[in-house]
């Protein structure tokens, strides 16, 4: 038996229920891994109060962890007892002391990451690797727009567009959230609650708007950054932290031959080749310095509804990482 979370119903971060569970053995093609670190992603507040629907009820949450291999199951190959592996994205249940994984959703860690490093980085890396390179591909000269820039995916953001070239302009909701993220390489820093970010992109790119908008926000920021763009420009929609934006009609796109996406992590890593490709990239910059992680909280794994209860509130910035 171990040690994990469970959520029987949807609702506040109340409904997580630390509670022992069986996890038995590694079957074939699986691995079993006892968690050193895991990260904690808005992503799991959303599958918590059901924006995002779980594969079963109950369910453990958590998409992203980092530890160590304790079984390895019939016929598996390249993974051997204490090898020291991450994952992010699927399966579901990081919250958790161990757990069952599939072999070939592990990637291998490298010794000069930390397993703290490696949780609080890789799901938050590989979606910013597809949002710069695949979604849109960030390029110098380009000027772009990030969201909730002194979060864990929009530290990483400005600081990877700013290494590939591109001027940065962050938004952010206090002066302490402003100096983080000029600290991370955003050129421009707007503080929402004190001035329209609308007229200050305007103002700040002659009239002109900009190449492309990452938006985690959703509804609180959606007409904004549809307003922010340039001719041709692309929207990219990756989250809702304010709840989900309203339709859409056509017409406002329009208006500019706007692009609209609703993109997730899920559709871009697909492939082994792509998963290990990705990781690779991700853990090359942190080793270069391009990625400077934030590991600004971290709690005991007990402690996880506190951490969602803070994160939803805003009271963190960065990386958020629970330790078993």
């Amino acid at each position: 038996m171990v040690k994990a979370f469970r959520v029987h119903e949807l609702g506040g971060p109340e409904v997580l229920k630390w509670e022992d569970v069986e996890i038995g053995e590694p079957k074939e093609a699986e691995i079993r891994v006892r968690n050193k670190a895991i990260g904690l992603n808005f992503v799991d507040v959303y599958f918590r109060k059901g924006v995002y629907k779980a594969p079963t009820v109950p369910f453990t949450p958590g998409r992203e962890a980092c530890g160590v291999v304790t079984a390895v199951g019939p016929g598996v190959t390249g993974w051997q007892v204490g090898d020291l592996v991450a994952y992010a994205g699927n399966p579901m249940g990081s919250y958790a002391e161990e757990q069952i994984l599939p072999a070939d959703r592990v990637v291998p860690v490298p010794d000069s990451i930390s397993p703290v490093t490696a949780a609080s980085i890789l799901l938050k890396g590989l979606t910013v690797q597809f949002l710069l390179h695949r979604c849109f591909k960030v390029e110098p000269g380009h000027t772009i727009l990030v969201h909730a820039a002194a979060g864990g995916v929009g530290s990483l953001l400005c600081q990877w567009a700013n290494a590939l070239g591109a001027t940065v302009i962050g938004t952010v909701s206090t002066k302490e959230k402003a100096a983080q993220a000029k600290d991370d390489g955003a050129h421009h820093v707007i503080i929402y609650k004190e001035e329209d970010f609308v007229a200050r992109v305007n103002e700040i790119t002659s009239g002109k708007g900009v190449d492309v908008v990452y938006d985690s926000v959703g509804k609180d920021t959606f007409q904004g950054s549809l307003a922010c763009l340039k001719l041709r420009g692309y929207m990219v929609s990756f989250g809702q932290s304010s709840g989900t934006p309203d339709p859409v009609p056509l017409s406002d796109l329009a208006a500019k031959s706007l692009f609209l996406t609703r993109a997730m992590l899920s559709h871009y890593n697909v492939t082994r080749d792509e998963q290990l490709w990705a990781a690779g990239e991700v853990f090359a910059n942190v080793a270069s310095g391009i990625l400077r992680v934030r590991v600004n909280h971290t709690y005991p794994l007990s402690q996880a509804p506190q951490a969602h209860a803070d994160l939803e509130n805003r009271r963190t910035t960065g990386s958020v990482v629970l330790i078993p």
